[in-house]
């Protein structure tokens, strides 16, 4: 599902406050192949259990955060970060 362009333009990581952006199909690929071998970890610590449909991923590549029916999950605890896995696409 495709993120309106307005509101694309003012998300931004609640922590780090880098810019979002709509993830890839490599790099979604990449997150849910982790998911599947159960090595995908939120920043709270909690396994990902259920692949990714949707997501952002800031600019700088670090943190992905899951779109849910729609909506953008931009909570700080829920974020994944990339840097848990030894080749995420940059």
């Amino acid at each position: 599902m495709a993120i309106d362009r307005r509101l694309l333009d003012i998300l931004c990581c609640p922590v780090s406050k880098v810019p979002v952006r709509p993830v890839r199909p490599e790099e979604l690929q990449a997150l849910n192949g982790e998911v599947a071998a159960r090595r995908a970890r939120d920043v709270a610590g909690v396994l990902v259990e259920q692949p990714i449909e949707d997501a952002l991923i800031t600019t700088d590549g670090r943190v992905i955060y899951r779109i849910a029916d729609g909506i953008p999950v931009m909570l700080p605890d829920q974020g994944i970060g990339t840097t848990q896995f030894d080749r995420f696409p940059q």
